[in-house]
């Protein structure tokens, strides 16, 4: 587990980095959270650590990070909101890319025409 101040600490030093994230607001979530996680610099597994730490709440490992990634699961409204604290993404942007990611994904499996 992270402790809340080595991820504060990237935070700030990614801010200072001054690296830009991407502005699309047509991504599907797992793409955004994925191409984010590797402009910090961090795996799956320092990701998940990083979530674990901040929300306090242990149920989370790689392999959902990894699901959300490849669009087989798009977090809730929970872990977004500690995705976007952990991420440095606005709340916005990731409920738009929630959004596309079940459109998306229901046009798939034919429930939208």
């Amino acid at each position: 587990m992270w402790p809340v101040s080595n991820v504060e600490s990237m935070l700030t030093r990614e801010t200072r980095a001054g690296s830009p994230l991407r502005s699309s607001d047509s991504e599907p979530i797992g793409r955004l959270i994925r191409s984010v996680r590797r402009e910090r610099g961090l795996t799956q597994y320092e990701l998940a650590d990083a979530l674990v730490s901040v929300s306090g709440n242990d149920s989370l490992g790689r392999d959902e990070v990894s699901r959300w990634e490849r669009g087989k699961r798009v977090p809730g409204p929970y872990w977004q909101q500690w995705l976007g604290n952990v991420l440095g993404i606005a709340p916005d942007r990731l409920r738009s890319s929630a959004r596309v990611a079940r459109e998306l994904r229901w046009q798939q499996i034919g429930l939208v025409p």
